[in-house]
């Protein structure tokens, strides 16, 4: 298939706001996509091509964008060889080979596949084919319930493959999709509520568990065999030996566990969450070490758990991880939920989760089911640009802009960023050395103020809350703004919705 068949999709599916209209455009491309060409097309449209990051920077692809093409003759299959021979391409040399390749694409590459290739490379895309949308444009091509493919993608991890079951193999081949042990599966996530009480009232009967601020991994072990995954899928086994050496003695053979990890301090205590993201993401053992806890259990030697109740999964997962688990309390009462939020929150931690003991397992999931509740609120944002500091400052990005997901597509296309404050606080000179470097790496333009850059750094922003406000496209303002951490572990997609801010308004 021409490249250009899926430009011209990306292209009319950006340009309309009705979902139907989104639907349709993207099952009438996928009916027509040759059977091998099915995962990278669905990559490419998500921005998230199979083979993963290919270690092309922003400058470089600039650099290389020259004269189009004036006809399109690209097909997917080139675009997806050209990103198989980018990862291949190590050793002396391989600088220039790379340079080489890409050239050879851009130069056949009409002015709109540039852009879309662009886009591809660097993780920018905005076509409004979010996974919700083509989960359905998938459905829709193969004749299967969306139902269905959710479910597959959610269990495979993986939306390009689930597409290709789809579309040769239909609904029978997306029943056979099920847990592996060894294959990552998006985590399930909680809403928020204002107190413990409030979050009761929406989950009834819960196991009110402490909410650590660490960093959410997915152990998997089949014999000697151990996997450590990341929220993102990502395998970070060889960074932390000291959780793998944990799951080695456990009392089972096969498992799938979901859980957190973080850094203790000398008392017990946790360390501040950038240590832990610090140690988390470093390829080599340091000082501190990470403390696994788990929360919940997937599979335990053949026997799928996702479909059981919450209740039934943690009687298995008493059994396997023993003192590891997180604790927390089973309970009705509101102030029995209460004492558990200030017993953790007295120990240094985030705050509760509160979590229906009759929910199943909702892989890639954010419903009602397991409900956070922390007393300072702290939401995930995407940086947008970043201004030059000033007086002691002078020489540094400092001024970071902010932008909140914009879900329903309100302000825009679905999945879209919308600004809603800007802040500076909280910045040490660590981190204001790091944005600095980090920021110009990731540079889209700029003015005599402020680096403006790609939409994919995530940083966690504490708030006494927000007001009205007609500064910004949103409609609301950030109160009393700063920074908690950068979450390298997150992607724009989980940043929190413009929806979700407004909701703190008096009045709705």
């Amino acid at each position: 298939m021409l490249l250009n068949d899926v430009v011209q999709t990306a292209v009319e599916v950006t340009a309309t706001a009705s979902r139907l209209a989104k639907v349709a455009a993207l099952a009438e491309l996928l009916r027509r996509v040759p059977v091998d060409e099915i995962a990278p097309t669905v990559g490419f449209l998500v921005g998230r091509v199979r083979q993963g990051r290919v270690g092309v920077g922003y400058r470089t692809v600039a650099a290389l964008m020259g004269d189009p093409a004036d006809e399109a003759s690209l097909t997917v299959a080139d675009l997806d060889g050209l990103f198989d021979l980018l990862l291949a391409t190590e050793g002396v040399g391989s600088s220039s080979a790379r340079t080489e390749a890409l050239r050879a694409v851009a130069l056949r590459a009409t002015a709109e596949e540039q852009s879309f290739i662009s886009r591809v490379l660097l993780g920018e895309m905005r076509t409004g084919a979010l996974e919700g949308i083509l989960v359905d444009g998938i459905a829709s091509a193969a004749g299967v319930p969306a139902a269905s493919v959710r479910r597959a993608v959610m269990l495979s991890g993986d939306l390009g493959s689930t597409a290709r079951t789809a579309l040769t193999e239909g609904e029978a081949g997306l029943a056979e999709i099920g847990l592996v042990v060894g294959t990552p599966v998006l985590p399930m996530l909680a809403s928020a509520a204002a107190d413990p009480a409030a979050a009761l009232a929406i989950t009834g009967e819960a196991s009110v568990e402490v909410k650590l601020d660490g960093a959410r991994i997915q152990v998997h072990r089949r014999g000697d065999d151990i996997r450590v995954f990341t929220r993102n899928l990502a395998d970070i086994t060889h960074r932390v030996p000291e959780v793998v050496e944990v799951v080695q003695g456990f009392p089972v053979d096969d498992v799938i566990l979901d859980g957190e990890t973080l850094s203790l301090d000398e008392t017990g205590a946790p360390r501040p969450f950038q240590e832990t993201m610090s140690r988390f993401g470093a390829d080599a053992p340091r000082a501190a070490l990470l403390k696994p806890w788990f929360f919940d259990v997937l599979h335990v030697d053949g026997v799928d758990l996702i479909d059981e109740p919450l209740s039934v999964r943690q009687e298995a997962l008493a059994r396997v991880v023993g003192a590891y688990r997180i604790p927390g309390e089973v309970t009705t009462d509101p102030v029995v939920a209460e004492r558990v939020s200030r017993d953790a929150l007295e120990a240094g931690h985030e705050g509760i989760v509160v979590k229906s003991v009759d929910s199943p397992y909702a892989a890639g999931r954010r419903g009602k089911s397991w409900v956070k509740v922390k007393p300072v609120h702290t939401y995930d944002l995407v940086v947008l640009a970043v201004e030059w500091g000033s007086g002691r400052r002078t020489g540094w990005l400092s001024n970071l802009h902010l932008g909140a997901s914009d879900a329903d597509g309100e302000f825009g296309e679905p999945g879209g960023l919308v600004m809603v404050g800007k802040t500076f606080k909280g910045l040490t000179d660590e981190l204001l050395r790091w944005q600095t470097a980090h920021f110009q790496q990731i540079e889209v333009r700029r003015t005599r103020a402020a680096v403006f850059v790609a939409p994919t750094t995530v940083v966690e922003i504490a708030i006494d809350g927000v007001q009205r406000s007609t500064r910004y496209p949103g409609g609301i303002a950030l109160r009393f703004a700063r920074v908690k951490g950068y979450r390298e572990d997150k992607l724009p997609k989980d940043a929190d919705t413009i929806q979700t801010l407004r909701s703190m308004l008096l009045g709705g």
